[in-house]
């Protein structure tokens, strides 16, 4: 799905990021602490989430309010690769992240950088709930049989009914919580306007993206291809960053001090 327009939109329709206390790829509770990241950084980006034991009483009452939050572990052997998915009530993907990479040993601080990174998909989006109306809302009727402990969705088709069975694992879900994260999270999150970071840069294809070189020549920012069009990935003097178009400019932004920090770019491909 592209960066843009159509996705802020599509993503300001909802009101809530639900985030499970346990993610389907995941053996344990907020293992990794993968739970209390997503939720803090969503909260960094302007949205407002909830654990999914705790809704509330419009979002109980109400289920397509929100958007249900997956973290994919697609890690391998030596490298840690993650992506952020955002289902709706209907259990279907409307927005997944970059693919969040990171090659750290330990493996707490390999998940918090390999979703850091994905969450820069985020970035620029400057979510702000705009609610539907009230026609556009299909709410998802369930019933639930205690017989044989099924839920079912009613009025579709048979393939799509969804089962789900009690296990030891899930009795014991609710009554532990996740382990209270390390991040303090910012009163306020600002944007900082900065003018034209340089001179003209040119765009120099490389096996992953681009490298973006001045007239000396000298490489000022590499850029790393993402699964959403103009947008990159990159490093800027340690920071995470992102690169993508905005207004037909080429913007560079990353966090300082709990401040987003915007800079234009003039890039010549």
């Amino acid at each position: 799905m592209g960066f843009g327009g159509a996705v802020n939109a599509q993503l300001n329709n909802y009101k809530y990021i639900i985030v499970p206390k346990k993610f389907e790829d995941f053996k344990y509770i907020n293992q990794y602490q993968t739970s209390t990241l997503t939720k803090y950084f969503f909260e960094e980006n302007g949205f407002e989430a909830v654990y999914d034991d705790a809704l509330p009483e419009d979002l109980a009452n109400k289920r397509c309010l929100g958007l249900v939050a997956d973290v994919i572990d697609v890690s391998s052997m030596f490298t840690t690769k993650i992506y952020i998915s955002l289902k709706d009530c209907n259990n279907v993907e409307i927005f997944r992240s970059v693919k969040g990479v990171s090659k750290i040993k330990a493996y707490d601080e390999s998940y918090r950088e390999a979703l850091q990174r994905a969450f820069v998909s985020f970035s620029g989006m400057n979510y702000e709930y705009e609610p539907m109306e009230e026609e556009d809302v299909k709410e998802e009727t369930v019933t639930v049989s205690f017989k044989d402990d099924v839920k079912s969705v009613e009025n579709e088709p048979k393939e799509h009914v969804l089962e789900q069975k009690a296990t030891t694992e899930e009795q014991v879900y609710k009554s532990v919580e996740p382990k209270t994260s390390t991040i303090v999270k910012a009163a306020e999150t600002k944007t900082l306007i900065t003018p034209v970071l340089t001179g003209l840069l040119y765009a120099q294809p490389t096996e992953n993206g681009y490298q973006l070189v001045d007239s000396t020549p000298k490489v000022v920012l590499k850029l790393e291809e993402t699964s959403m069009e103009d947008v990159f990935m990159t490093d800027f003097e340690g920071n995470n960053a992102v690169v993508f178009k905005k207004d037909g400019k080429w913007v560079l932004e990353y966090s300082e001090n709990g401040t987003k920090v915007q800079k234009e770019l003039n890039i010549k491909f």
